[in-house]
Order: structure tokens, then sequence, then C-alpha cells
């Protein structure tokens, strides 16, 4: 590809007080221009610079999140497919709109930002893409006060959360040891994880920005192609880094202080060295560039000077007041505009080793086959392609097999058996067709008679499903095609519990045990409680007891007047005094604890009736003729006994997850694309209200007067179904 200048952008906020007559846009949008008054308070002699002119790759002036994503990250996310490492970084003051840039507004779907957008890409890509094996992976990377954290940490499996992170050279490139990187299969996958990192952003209210970004975050996508049209093992490798910087800002317009100001100077200083080394690379005579001075430089250092495609988007105000911030950031990107890198293809082959190694590991297994068959008297089994002879021969069983005329079918090998399978599949693709160009109704309707494949698939059931996972779904709806009247309710629930309702099944189990755990401790401390009530009231009749004898006998008092008492009644009326204080621990504990086994007999309840009204439209769905049927079936009618609703035979073909796609693509007919985005942001949305209504739970069990148990600050372990 040959060197590359950095593509540089400039994005400009909306507001309704944009400041026309100080910023002018050039006719081609892809300069712009500054002007400030002079001050004529400095005098008629000032030499002071009042105009500018930027000149930049393009600027985004009310333009919608899709069109900012189109201009700026489709190319780089093309690239990437095929394997040219990319980085965009959004850079500019605070309150700017790089987290929108970036990541965009959860509650739309059209305004996601440039993230979600390129993960859509990646996998729409590997998606329609014939040659590759491809396999992607996500990070995402926090930097905080000059400190590292892994942002996904909390769904980290592999232990590497608990290692010691640290920016690392090596000869592939730079790497942060001990980030955590997740496989992802799915654009839900990987949504999920951008918003579980999302929520563990350091966030603070800041004058310009309620919700302002304190951290640089570098979300990163990895991507691996594998071809099989290679024989020679090639492998592609690329990745895209998409970095939200926290804003730039000066102290003395903003007035932070305490933690605000300590976060503010470790961020302006991270970006001044940033900007240093934007200074360097632009300076053809620097031999050395210093990329160690910060951990935010020495991150981008292959983004910044090495094998990438690199895109910077300058978010700006278009506000009079934020003329300043706007000049620096403008400043900042036509610098980075003279940047130049040289992305080069990353992949990897050894076309001899490769050879080599697959013609070591077929000896090895034909040696194997052979000894395997030699031990059962099959030494005239060959493993050789099948021939058309063959392939008509088992078409032919097969054929057989189904109309009753063979009881089994002759297989000696794997490529038989893939054979068998593929001839299975083309006979129920045919039936397929057959039924849905009968269809007239809204129950079209089909023959169990007419199936004559099912009694046969059933066999087939008993010789090939063991052992084989991989069984085409089609041929799974047939073997579990309803051929008898229908289980009672109590076996078809303990079927519903292990099969499609098994989440809820968890759930309401984990909370039962909960509640269960609960209600144990509460009998326990409950007990206690009245042990300690009880020993509260006799110490308190013994020193009354003991007060009457006193008084009777007489009295001591010292020289101060004070009532003497001897060492007996003293432990007594400490032993009193500490009783009294379990007791109001102990009391305080079950408060709370009564307050949670109200709510978690809530959730059992919520968890038990979704599984009962689950289980109710499963039952009626798998195994109920709907009503506006049985007037067809009473005699006369235009429905047979034996007959079977085509739609019944459909749903068998459909999991839960493409009902989910199928009602999206109803509901939302402009935009099928969207249900990964919103399934993800469903789990987001889930995972808040959970947090929320722990913490509102905890608040109102802190009441006035009361002391909190040791050790019930912890959340609640509580489990919700929706």
């Amino acid at each position: 590809m040959g060197a590359r200048f950095v593509h540089t952008f400039v994005r400009v906020k909306p507001t309704a007080d944009f400041a026309q007559e100080m910023i002018k846009f050039g006719p081609d949008n892809k300069s712009i221009d500054i002007y400030i008054k002079k001050d004529a308070r400095k005098g008629v002699v000032n030499n002071r610079q009042t105009d500018w002119s930027f000149r930049l790759d393009g600027v985004l002036h009310n333009t919608s999140q899709e069109l900012a994503y189109e201009t700026v990250a489709k190319k780089l996310v093309s690239e990437a497919l095929i394997g040219y490492n990319g980085t965009i970084m959004c850079y500019g003051q605070t309150g700017a709109g790089k987290t929108y840039t970036m990541t965009g507004a959860t509650a739309e779907y059209k305004h996601r930002g440039i993230i979600p957008r390129a993960i859509q890409q990646v996998f729409k890509a590997a998606a329609h893409s014939v040659d590759p094996f491809l396999t992607v992976r996500i990070s995402y990377l926090e930097i905080y006060n000059e400190t590292l954290f892994d942002l996904l940490a909390t769904v980290a499996s592999n232990g590497t959360s608990d290692m010691q992170m640290a920016v690392v050279d090596c000869p592939q490139g730079v790497y942060v040891k001990g980030l955590s990187v997740h496989a992802v299969s799915h654009e839900e996958d990987a949504l999920n994880l951008l918003f579980e990192g999302e929520t563990n952003r350091v966030i603070t209210e800041h004058t310009l920005n309620k919700n302002s970004s304190r951290s640089h975050c570098i979300f990163t996508i990895y991507i691996e192609s594998r071809f099989r049209v290679f024989s020679d093992g090639k492998c592609v490798n690329s990745k895209i880094n998409l970095i939200d910087l926290a804003g730039s800002e000066r102290l003395s317009k903003t007035g932070s202080e305490g933690q605000v100001l300590k976060e503010a100077t470790y961020i302006n200083k991270s970006l001044s060295f940033l900007e240093q080394i934007i200074v360097a690379l632009a300076d053809p005579k620097r031999d050395h560039i210093p990329f160690r001075q910060s951990k935010l430089t020495h991150v981008l250092k292959d983004s910044l000077g090495g094998n990438c495609n690199t895109v910077l988007v300058a978010n700006i105000c278009g506000e009079a007041v934020h003329v300043e911030e706007t000049l620096s950031s403008l400043r900042f990107a036509t610098r980075m505009k003279w940047i130049t890198t040289e992305p080069v293809i990353n992949e990897t082959y050894d076309r001899e080793g490769t050879v080599k190694a697959l013609e070591k590991e077929i000896l090895l297994l034909k040696q194997e086959l052979a000894r395997h068959n030699s031990l059962i008297n099959r030494s005239l089994v060959t493993y050789d392609p099948l021939t058309n002879v063959q392939i008509a021969e088992i078409k032919s069983q097969v054929h057989k097999y189904l109309t009753g005329d063979i009881d089994e079918i002759d297989i000696v090998n794997i490529r038989q058996v893939q054979e068998v399978f593929k001839q299975f599949k083309l006979v129920v693709s045919q039936q397929e067709h057959e039924v849905e160009s009968k269809l007239r109704s809204k129950y079209a309707l089909i023959d169990k008679n007419d199936f004559v494949t099912i009694a046969a698939l059933q066999k087939v059931k008993a010789t090939f499903i063991s052992g084989r996972p991989d069984l085409p779904t089609s041929v799974c709806v047939f073997l579990a095609f309803p051929c008898s009247s229908p289980p009672s309710k109590l076996v078809a629930f303990e079927q519903f519990k292990e099969e499609g309702g098994s989440e809820i099944n968890r759930i309401f189990k984990e909370n039962k045990s909960i509640l269960l755990a609960r209600k144990r401790r509460s009998s326990a401390v409950a007990q206690r409680v009245n042990f300690i009530k009880r020993e509260i009231e006799s110490i308190r009749k013994t020193l009354e007891a003991q007060k009457q004898e006193r008084w009777q006998q007489g009295e001591y008092v010292d020289d101060k007047g004070q009532i003497i008492i001897d060492e007996e009644e003293f432990l007594l009326i400490m032993k009193l005094k500490d009783l009294k204080e379990e007791y109001r621990s102990g009391y305080a504990e079950l408060q709370d604890l009564k307050a949670e086994i109200q709510y978690c007999q809530h959730l059992v309840d919520q968890c038990r009736n979704k599984l009962i009204s689950e289980f109710e439209i499963w039952y009626s769905e798998s195994f109920l003729i709907p009503k506006d049927m049985q007037e067809a079936l009473k005699p006369g009618g235009n429905i047979r006994p034996g007959m079977i609703p085509i739609n019944r035979v459909m749903c068998l073909e459909e999991d839960e997850q493409e009902r989910f796609e199928r009602m999206q693509e109803t509901t939302l007919p402009a935009c099928p694309a969207s249900v990964s985005f919103y399934k993800a942001k469903m789990k987001m949305d889930q995972k808040h209200t959970y947090t929320r209504t722990m913490s509102s739970l905890q608040q109102m069990r802190k009441k006035p007067g009361i002391v909190t148990a040791a050790g019930k600050n912890k959340p609640l372990s509580f489990l919700h179904v929706v």
C-alpha cells in the first residue's frame, strides 16, 4: 500500500448558539476558517493574530451518525478485514462529543457510534464471506490517572485480570500484558462486551459535561482470517483500535478542584506528551521518538508511527466561548495530518511446513484406521472420496429405506455417513418445497400419511443421532415431529424445565435457594435475639433483687456520696450492657433479613409465575390444536383426523433466537439489522435496573436508630427474570 498520511476530520457539535461570524466552512467541506475581532482595549498597535485557516480531509457539520461513520470509518474497517491494522481516535475538549462520536447513544439504534457500527460491519462481512474462517476477539482498555485498567476484567475467565498490566514492545508491535481478550462469535456478544465495559468507565460530573469521561479508553477488535483456498497455511491478522481520548481543557476556565483537578492534570499531561510525539513524528530530522513518556503514547506507538491506517476525528464546539479550545484542537489535527504511516497486510504462512505437517497427520490417521479395521476384521474398507457410482447407490438405498423396501443402509465409513445425511437433507428440502407450494390458507394442512419419512427417520435417529451433534436441523424437526397423543402436563413440565424453560427454571431454583438460606439465617438470628432477650430479663431480675437486698441491709456510699456495689453486681451490669448492644445489632440484622426475604419471595413468585406461563404457551404450541381448527375437525369438516397444521411443523424449526429476530424484523422493518443492538441494550438495561433496585432496597433498610448488622453492605445476589 505504501506510505500514507494520517486522515483528519473535524466534527462540530450541534448547538443553538453557533458562532457564525467566527467559524466559516469551505465550499468543499474540507477547510475551516476562524475569525476573531481585535480587542480595542489593547491599543491601536496590536499584532495578535485574528484569523486562521485549516485544511483537513473533511468537515462534519450537522451530520448524522451514519454519515459520520461512512466518511470516517467504513473504508478503514473494510481494509482491516483484508489484513491492514486500523486506528480511529477522537480528540477534543471536554463536552465536544468525542464519546458520542465513538460510542454513541444506546437509547436509539440510529444514534449508535463508530464502535457498534464497526462491530456490525465486521460480522456482516464475516456472514457474507465464503472463503475465510474469521475469528473475532475483543478487548477494552482504560488509562486513568496514568494507570492501566481492564474494563472487561469482570467477565475475564482466563485469569489474566489478576496479572499486573504493562505496555510491552515485541517484534509484532505493542501489546498490553495482562489485558483480557475475549473471543466473540456474534455481533450481540461483542456489543454485550462494549456495554459491559462502558458501565465500568470512570465518569464524573464536570463543568462542561454532566457525564464527562475522565480517562482514555481503547476498544480493540482483533480479526484473524484463515483461508481454505490457500494450501500454504495462509493466515491474515489485523486489529482495529477505536480510541476515545479524555477531554483536553484549561483548568483556569473550568475551575476544577479536588479529584477532578487531579484527573485533569493527568489528562492534560498525557495529551501534552501525545502532542510532543505528533510534532516529533512530523519532523523528518528526528531520529528518536519518545513514545515511552506516557502510557497513552506507548500504547499508540503502532497507531501513530507504524503499520497502521490512522484516522483522527477532532471534535469541537461551535460556540464563541470555546474558540480557544477549538483552535487548539484544529492545530492538533493539522499536525496529525502530516504524519505518515506504512500499512501492510499482516499475513503469515508456511507452505512447506504446513504441507509436511498435514501429510504426516494424514499418514498417522491412515495407520490408525488400518490398525482399527484389522482388529475388527474390516480390512477391505477404503477412505477415498466416493465415486459417482457409489453416490448413486447410496441415493437408491436412501429412497428404498424411506419407502420401507429395506430395513437398513449399508455404511462402512464416514464419507458414506455424510452422503447419507446429504441425501436425507435433499429429501426433506423437497418435501418442504412441496408443502409450501400447497399453502392456500392460514392452516394449510399436511396428512401424516404423506410423511412416510417420519417413521423411517425415527430409525435413522436410533442409528445415527448418537455421536452426531451436527445432524441437520430439518432432519431433527422430522425426528422430533409428534406422531402420538400429547404427553401429560406433568411429564411435559419436566421436559420443559430441561429444555425451553431451563434458564427460567435455573433462575427460579437459585432464587429459591437464596430465599431458603435467608430464612434459615433469619430463624437462627431470631432464636439468638430471643435468647439474648431472656438473658437480659434474667439479669434485670437479678439486679433488681440485689438492689432490694442492698436497700434492706443498707447501702454503702463513698466519701462523695456515690453508692458502692460489689464486684458481682458490677459484672452483671457490664454483661447487661453488652447483651443490650448485641440485642440491638441482632434486631437490626433481623429487620434487614426480613426485608431481603420479602423482596426475594417476590422474585421467587415472579419466577414461578413466569415458568408456569411460559410452560402453558409451550405446551399449547407443541401439543394442542388451535381453537379455530376444532370446528374443522368435527364430522363434515374439511380436516381429517391425523392431519397437522403446517404452522405446527414450522414452529418446531424456530428456536427462541429466531422468534426474537422475526419479531424485531416485524416491529422494526426499516432496520432489521438492529436485532443484536437491541438485545445487547436489553441486557445492559436489565443490569442497570437490578443495580438501581438493590441500591434502593439498601437505602430503604437504613432507618434511623437501627444499627446495621456487620457484613450486610454486600449487594444481594438475587436473579431477575423478564
